[in-house]
């Protein structure tokens, strides 16, 4: 029933084999395991420092990771599946990228942090960076759901990833930028990144698939799954990476006050903003997380827990009043048609959680923070640099942020319209059948879909 273009019988297996194939050449040539997943290593360790098995990362990061991971594979999965007619696209092409994601970041990455003597150290800190990029590029993924064939998918991974890691070296490394929990450098890039990428692929017909792109009751519930998930396992997301001790709790508390309270703001501006009070389900799913996404900058640094709120509630607000007001605005006036609103949920949440960052930033003291300062602040507590000037290097990270995220999405974006790539047509998208074998019951709604395909082909014969 898929034409030609969409055909994927030799266009998917190439591009995975391919890209699995360089992986393992680059993964042989490159990594190897760091000193405490090495066996001769680690026991190195041991009888040298007087170390207990106990001691390892492994004990101390595992947990946040397994939290983590099922973030990235059942919550964002899951929450792509309110789509009526595209639910296996959703929660599989997000297992198909982010499997390939995480391989592809591990290398990216790993030359900007953890590069030695020719070699790319791993262990399980590297795991849960690499999920946290497979994140960014499951934000933007968000934005053209359903719009996009898998092999473009793949091809997007592959550069996004590859810019991910630039800007976050440029942040992290060079500018000395905080953001542990990613509201600049995987909720800021990766949604104003796909923005551009659906900009650019921009389909002046897409209404002939317009009565496909909404939801049905039990594609919602499916998508509230993920939300749970996502909501549920937020605090491990922030803190994963965060100094062991004050710091990781520090950032789980802030983000556990956060998402209540955006949680409870979503459900009064919801009933308020719609017609006769009804509760809008759009909302709950994404306005809901917007708290977890505002705080990851300033989550490990003395925000208060009242000040977690207000975050809160202004990431609540801000991101219902978006899918209300200004994701209509975006597809109409500016031609940027945001399938899963991840400008509401990740974008505008994001730039205010960098923003805030440089609020908190800017207001460090040692009084406040005493010796533990020098977790967070380290140039700040060696009298390297003024708290002034560490808010001022927070704020050229979201400036830095915002524009390789739009420059390279464009280019991107430009990249992923060649035809070859098996990108469906105006009138097929939503819709599972032209990728997928699918049981009976999903073929009654495909028919009229195949008949226009069909007139419209004649059209352009005609032509």
């Amino acid at each position: 029933m898929s034409g030609h273009t969409t055909n994927l019988r030799l266009k998917l297996p190439i591009a995975c084999v391919f890209l699995q194939f360089l992986t393992i050449l680059l993964f042989t040539l490159f990594v190897q395991y760091d000193a405490e997943t090495s066996a001769k290593l680690w026991h190195e360790e041991l009888a040298l420092r007087n170390k207990s098995h106990l001691q390892n990362e492994f004990y101390l990061r595992y947990p946040s990771f397994q939290d983590v991971h099922t973030m990235i594979f059942v919550g964002f999965g899951f929450l792509m599946t309110f789509l009526k007619r595209y639910s296996f696209g959703g929660v599989a092409f997000n297992f198909l990228i982010a499997a390939f994601a995480i391989q592809w970041s591990i290398l990216i990455q790993g030359f900007f942090h953890s590069f030695h003597n020719g070699k790319i150290h791993i262990g399980i800190e590297s795991m849960i960076n690499a999920d946290f990029c497979a994140g960014a590029v499951l934000i933007s993924f968000g934005a053209v759901l359903g719009k996009t064939s898998p092999v473009q998918l793949l091809l997007m991974t592959v550069l996004e990833v590859t810019l991910f890691g630039i800007n976050e070296y440029i942040l992290l490394s060079c500018f000395g930028a905080k953001d542990a929990g990613g509201s600049m450098t995987i909720h800021t890039f990766g949604a104003y990144f796909g923005l551009m990428v659906s900009r650019i692929l921009y389909r002046p017909q897409l209404k002939k698939s317009r009565e496909r792109e909404g939801s049905t009751y039990h594609s919602d519930l499916f998508a509230m799954i993920g939300t749970l998930f996502l909501w549920l396992f937020w605090p491990s997301f922030n803190s994963a990476v965060a100094a062991h001790g004050d710091d990781q709790l520090r950032t789980v508390m802030n983000t556990y006050f956060s998402l209540a309270a955006s949680t409870l703001t979503t459900f009064a501006l919801s009933a308020l903003v719609n017609g006769g009070g009804k509760l809008d389900m759009v909302h709950v799913q994404n306005a809901a997380l917007a708290g977890g996404v505002i705080v990851g900058t300033s989550g490990e640094m003395m925000l208060t827990p009242f000040g977690a709120m207000i975050a809160g509630v202004l990431a609540g607000s801000v991101s219902v009043l978006g899918f209300k007001f200004l994701t209509p605005f975006l597809a109409s006036r500016l031609k940027i048609h945001d399938t899963c609103g991840v400008h509401n949920l990740h974008g505008m949440p994001g730039i205010l959680g960098g923003l805030l960052g440089v609020l908190v930033a800017g207001l460090a003291t040692e009084d406040v923070y005493g010796d533990g300062l020098a977790d967070i602040f380290p140039l700040v507590a060696s009298g390297k640099r003024t708290t002034t000037y560490q808010s001022l290097f927070q704020l050229s990270g979201l400036v830095v942020t915002l524009g390789l995220a739009m420059i390279g999405g464009s280019l991107v974006g430009v990249i992923m319209k060649l035809r070859i790539l098996g990108s469906p047509n105006d009138s097929l998208c939503f819709e599972d059948n032209i990728y997928w074998e699918v049981p009976e019951d999903h073929h009654n709604g495909f028919q009229g879909v195949v008949v226009v395909r069909a007139q419209e082909t004649d059209r352009d014969s005609s032509a």
